[in-house]
């Protein structure tokens, strides 16, 4: 399926993003994760979404794709270092600015309420959006992603390593092998992608837009955000959250914790599945999101 990007004014940015409808469904809104552009998600999975019935709107997320690009280099020591001593950060934007990104481009395009998911970074911008917007979030699906609690387990070696690497130039080829071997890292080791189709993966994306600049502004918001647990504690939205049971880079400690802080969450966790979106796992993501969403409705709609 073609992808028709629009963009628009959102949040005092602007936003690039596609809108599947149909416009009449209920929507559900996708937040991507760190570095990664809205070309990301598995073709299967949005149109799943969208053949149970879902106006399926995804986005790139600030100083990625084609949205617009922000300024400052933070020092991510220096953010780490004032988090841990309870002082404000001194970075760009923080995760709540780009949770109200997503809110933004809801009023841009007329929605009071959606359904929204999100991956790995994505995960806690809709958990900052449920905290801060939860009049507009019909449910929450956290898949692949933490609290920000400093006592839980830490990525693998191997997966930071291979996280904060960087390509042996910006030459279109180094970077998109580099990309494919950082992504080899943290697959899901049940499903591992052939060599054809993360090539052609890492190779769309190059060619949305690379902009390692924007990595440092948005690991920076990461770090910055520190422990969301006692905010989730006061979340009431219906919540789900999904991870993997060999995920080397967020382990499923995070979504361990991410389900105990928010009061009457769901918790599912996927044999085999790593920090990633296998398309072999598609039906069942569709199954647990669409499940989840309409159990929300009813919910409501009862009260």
């Amino acid at each position: 399926m073609a992808v028709n990007m629009k963009t628009v004014k959102a949040n005092g940015i602007t936003l690039n993003y596609e809108d599947r409808g149909p416009e009449g469904a209920t929507p559900l809104l996708l937040v991507n994760g760190y570095t990664s552009t809205m070309l990301s998600w598995p073709e299967e999975l949005m149109e799943g979404l969208r053949a149970e019935g879902f106006r399926v709107i995804r986005y790139d997320n600030r100083d990625v794709g084609k949205t617009e690009k922000l300024k400052g280099l933070p020092n991510v020591s220096d953010v780490a270092k004032a988090v841990r001593e309870g002082r404000a950060p001194d970075i760009p934007y923080k995760v709540r600015d780009m949770a109200a990104d997503g809110i933004g481009l809801m009023d841009a395009l007329g929605l009071d309420r959606a359904h929204v998911m999100g991956i790995s970074m994505g995960g806690m911008i809709v958990q900052r959006m449920a905290i801060h917007f939860p009049e507009r979030l019909l449910s929450v699906t956290s898949i692949m992603s933490t609290t920000g609690n400093p006592d839980l387990p830490k990525a693998s070696d191997e997966a930071m390593k291979a996280l904060q690497a960087q390509p042996a130039s910006e030459e279109r080829e180094d970077v998109i092998r580099h990309r494919m071997k950082g992504r080899r890292v943290y697959q899901s080791p049940a499903y591992p992608m052939s060599d054809e189709a993360l090539y052609e993966r890492c190779a769309r994306e190059f060619d949305h837009m690379y902009y390692p600049e924007g990595a440092v502004r948005q690991y920076a918001a990461i770090v910055g955000d520190g422990s969301r647990v006692e905010e989730l504690k006061q979340v009431r939205v219906p919540f789900l959250v999904v991870h993997g049971d060999s995920d080397p880079l967020v382990p499923p400690s995070g979504g361990e914790d991410t389900a105990k802080s928010v009061p009457g969450a769901k918790h599912v966790v996927i044999e085999g599945m790593g920090h990633d979106l296998p398309v072999e796992l598609c039906p069942r993501y569709v199954e647990l999101i669409a499940g989840h969403a309409r159990a929300a409705e009813r919910k409501a709609a009862a009260e």
